[in-house]
């Protein structure tokens, strides 16, 4: 597993983590069951506070990507397709959000932006 992080973005570096590993999870690069790397692991491969990584785990746990066993670690979580679909369906309505404001300032229709997505949607 991979993470890098920055002090360079205004993202704080739990999240930069919970994302990069979000993303790994959703890829199915991080299969259900797989076994993250220890919280001090982590933080000491970073460079960074084991309080940030556990502020990151926790977000994962909360937004159940991952399961923590007391004792034994965190585990990626046993994927619940809805949850999956639920999560990508928040990423579209946050790009749809910038299309819309963007066709309204725009001047463009709700018709031609629907024949736009419909075109595009289509296309392979």
């Amino acid at each position: 597993m991979e993470i890098v992080v920055s002090n360079k973005t205004s993202r704080p570096l739990y999240e930069q983590i919970a994302t990069q590993i979000k993303t790994q999870i959703m890829s199915g690069e991080l299969k259900a069951g797989e076994a993250l790397p220890s919280i001090r692991a982590l933080a000491k491969s970073l460079h960074i506070s084991v309080l940030t990584v556990q502020k990151a785990y926790d977000l994962l746990q909360t937004d159940g990507f991952i399961e923590t066993t007391a004792g034994k670690g965190c585990y990626v979580s046993v994927q619940n397709q809805d949850f999956y679909l639920e999560e990508q369906q928040k990423k579209i309505e946050e790009h749809f959000s910038e299309a819309i404001e963007i066709a309204r300032t725009s001047g463009i229709s709700l018709n031609k932006l629907v024949d736009l997505l419909t075109l595009l949607y289509e296309e392979d």
